[in-house]
């Protein structure tokens, strides 16, 4: 198991110096579901919900959330993102909604916490858009399904 490069000789937490590292291309692909009542799926896929379209309402916060992690994360690196997807893909026979997000930068360190924080942002702003209607939505099955790029190499899920 690999150490953890947060904490100094002491156990204090500190930002990772990625100073001698090099810049590579660098991808990280994430996911989460928003499941919903019937008629709550309904009013966002047809587009009926009082406060406007849900879903591209929420694509905009899940880009403008990877450009801001930095600003959310303690010890996230700030990043000049040259890359940010925010896709929806609904299912009507569970009333849900999977929300991916990808992300990429020419940089030093990776963009996990990035892709992350653009799903968990864009569920976030469809709940609050709808949460009028229907306050018993779930948030759910957030994870990164893939990162490439850097030292480590790939993971897939």
């Amino acid at each position: 198991m690999p150490t953890f490069t947060h904490l100094d000789e002491e156990g204090r937490v500190r930002m990772v110096d990625v100073s001698d590292k090099a810049a590579t291309v660098r991808e990280a692909v994430a996911q989460g579901v928003i499941t919903m009542q019937p008629e709550t799926f309904d009013l966002i896929r047809e587009q009926k919900v009082k406060k406007g379209n849900v879903l591209e309402t929420a694509r905009i916060a899940g880009v403008q959330a990877a450009k801001r992690t930095a600003e959310l994360i303690p010890m996230c690196h700030p990043l000049s993102i040259t890359h940010v997807q925010v896709d929806f893909s609904p299912h009507p026979e569970t009333h849900s909604i999977r929300i991916e997000a990808v992300v990429r930068v020419v940089g030093k360190t990776g963009v996990e916490m990035e892709a992350l924080t653009a799903v968990s942002i864009a569920a976030l702003t469809i709940y609050d858009m709808c949460k009028s209607y229907d306050r018993a939505m779930t948030i759910s099955d957030l994870y990164l399904l893939k990162k490439s790029g850097g030292k480590s190499g790939t993971f897939v899920r």
